[in-house]
């Protein structure tokens, strides 16, 4: 048997990597296999989905170990991540270092399965994973790296399937990047209190005293983009189906607790984003399954 101190040892790195809490994993993942599906026009092949899948489980999780080394001298003074196991000591930042390296081994191994021109996009990937962190220090809006950076997995999956990124991927992409930005204000809307206080720049911050509307027309963005996905993509009525359900479970659900701009309510919204992008990847799978066409 596992003894007791074992478990807590690999606990401190499950925790590094916040495999204990896969939301940021989910939203990286369900942009992705939109494009995937939308790309291939159908059911991609298991060994892309698979390759895509491990390859976001990977950067989400070499991004993590990332942010927490440029962030250790930060997240201490924040009430969220002070417990942090590299802010608190419980990972020596050389082990951190180690692991970050590890992933970046195992994400070229999956890269290197794919084709020329989407090994040189994931360089991308890399460069915006690694920068993201300190542009909190000079950036006024971070988000916009973030955006970038957790949406870079569409233009790779579009790429890898038709050698090509088509008006209805520059929409999804589009689409993808103001969603992001909307549901990462709302995140940092959280630490916005402790952000002021050590200096951290934010959208939240950035935004102001106008962040609830701002966010809201970012949503709006959101929608409207994803709609000219489905009309540049010829999808079938389910995805539009899928598209309404997400709008009245933002209304409903997401959009009654961020206006609040209270720290527990916005966090709930902030979680909720996993069930818009269960629902339109469901929407698209049922529609690409069924007849879709990229123009």
């Amino acid at each position: 048997m596992v003894n007791t101190n074992t478990k807590i040892f690999y606990s401190q790195y499950l925790q590094l990597i916040r495999a204990d809490k896969p939301i940021g994993t989910l939203l990286l993942l369900w942009p992705c296999l939109l494009a995937l599906f939308a790309a291939q026009g159908g059911l991609p092949e298991y060994r892309l989905l698979i390759i895509f899948s491990l390859g976001v489980f990977v950067m989400r999780s070499a991004g993590c170990i990332i942010n927490d080394i440029a962030d250790i001298k930060i997240d201490v003074h924040v009430e969220r991540t002070k417990n942090r196991p590299l802010t608190s000591g419980r990972i020596p930042i050389t082990h951190a270092w180690s692991l970050f390296i590890i992933f970046l081994f195992v994400a070229l191994g999956l890269v290197l399965t794919l084709k020329l021109g989407t090994i040189f996009l994931s360089f991308g990937a890399l460069f915006l994973a690694v920068l993201y962190p300190w542009t909190k220090r000079w950036l006024s809006c971070p988000q916009i790296i973030l955006s970038l950076a957790f949406s870079w997995s569409i233009p790779m999956a579009y790429y890898e399937i038709l050698g090509k990124i088509p008006a209805s991927g520059i929409y999804l992409w589009a689409a993808t990047i103001c969603w992001i930005i909307a549901y990462d204000t709302i995140y940092a809307m959280v630490d916005k209190k402790d952000d002021l206080k050590i200096g951290i720049k934010s959208s939240a911050i950035a935004f102001g005293r106008y962040d609830v509307k701002i966010v809201t027309v970012l949503y709006c963005l959101f929608f409207i983009l994803l709609m000219l996905f489905a009309l540049t993509a010829r999808v079938d009525m389910i995805f539009y189906g899928g598209l309404c359900a997400a709008i009245a479970y933002w209304w409903r659900y997401i959009f009654s607790k961020y206006k609040t701009k209270e720290s527990s309510l916005c966090f709930t919204a902030f979680l909720y984003n996993n069930q818009i992008g269960i629902i339109l990847f469901s929407a698209l799978a049922l529609s690409a399954t069924s007849h879709i066409t990229i123009s």
